[in-house]
């Protein structure tokens, strides 16, 4: 239920409820907007009016307890309350005392059986967004791109080269739909002149990133079409443009100067498309949480060298031909939080 909200509750985090009694789901509900009700509110909403007496025997499941609207962790608290619910199961509580301690105490001191880390995984997953921005203070930050069986993401020619199949092309427009921003660099943008849109499923398209320090970019290309939110990445502006520009020094600080603008606009979510030079900065300056690498079934022999990453892939699954290795950053894993 909490993954419903994917790319729509932003820069809140995504939380689910299932109100359960004798073993029959009775109501559910999910944040959905990021100024929707909460997922326990409308779950008990959700509950027919003629069932309501049956909340004083059920029991309420929670994905996880966002801490950082906590006067309305506290409203929702006092709903539960209000309607005599008997026992709380929550998946995964923060791991800061003065948050999750509370909450638990007011549960039980009023009577209320309160279990928690049930599937701590899956209920850290789906926070794993909101407590980035508001920990660290920046996005949460995905490196995606595809590569060659010898491991080259295109070659040396700049020459587009489709890597995977359609298939995975789909699933990458899904992905868009659930993040806040894209970004690529000067040369993917030139060389490949990519839509960065979510035009393959449903939903939003992301808001689009050019890194573009000497204004090199022709207004013809595809991110200038008017579309879809574009923000370019400059050292001086481009009056030219009638796009959002952002003025930073391509130094060491850079990188971190606009993670730090994106917080600022609630970009919780960022998706790091390339090209080589972009991504390795990010793995450089260890500015990644996760990756997601797809492998086409293809060989160059030479061209432009994929990233390498510090571990083993954690995930791996199979896309008919092609294959989806998913990393999560080992100093920042959601597994080790």
């Amino acid at each position: 239920m909490a993954k419903l909200g994917i790319g729509k509750v932003s820069p809140n985090s995504m939380v689910g409820a299932v109100i359960v009694h004798q073993n029959k789901i009775i109501g559910e509900g999910y944040h959905f907007t990021d100024n929707s009700p909460q997922a326990e509110v409308l779950a008990i909403e959700d509950v027919p009016e003629h069932k309501h007496i049956l909340l004083k025997e059920s029991t309420i499941y929670i994905a996880s307890e966002p801490y950082y609207i906590y006067e309305k962790t506290l409203s929702r608290i006092d709903l539960i309350l209000k309607h005599k619910i008997p026992k709380v199961v929550i998946s995964w509580l923060d791991h800061k005392p003065e948050i999750s301690e509370p909450i638990v105490k007011i549960l039980r001191e009023a009577g209320l059986e309160v279990i928690t880390n049930i599937l701590p995984r899956e209920g850290r997953f789906v926070r794993v967004l909101g407590n980035t921005f508001i920990q660290k203070k920046r996005p949460y930050i995905i490196l995606k791109y595809a590569q060659t069986l010898d491991g080259f993401l295109a070659p040396k020619n700049t020459k587009q080269f489709w890597i995977s199949n359609s298939f995975s092309k789909r699933l990458v427009h899904k992905w868009r739909s659930e993040i806040d921003a894209i970004l690529v660099g000067t040369n993917t943008a030139l060389n490949d002149n990519p839509q960065l849109d979510n035009r393959l499923y449903f939903g939003k398209s992301p808001l689009r990133i050019i890194f573009d320090q000497h204004n090199r970019l022709p207004i013809q290309l595809n991110i200038f079409d008017g579309k879809h939110n574009t923000l370019i990445i400059n050292k001086n502006s481009d009056p030219r443009k009638y796009v959002s520009q952002l003025q930073l020094t391509f130094d060491m600080q850079m990188l971190p100067k606009l993670l730090t603008y994106l917080h600022s606009q609630n970009i919780s979510s960022l998706l790091v498309e390339g090209g080589a030079k972009v991504l390795q900065a990010f793995v450089q300056h260890d500015l990644w949480d996760e990756a997601r690498i797809l492998v086409g079934n293809k060989l160059l022999k030479d061209g432009l060298k994929a990233p390498l990453l510090p571990n083993a892939p954690d995930e791996k699954y199979k896309i008919f031909d092609d294959q989806l290795f998913i990393h999560y950053n080992p100093t920042k894993n959601f597994n080790n939080s």
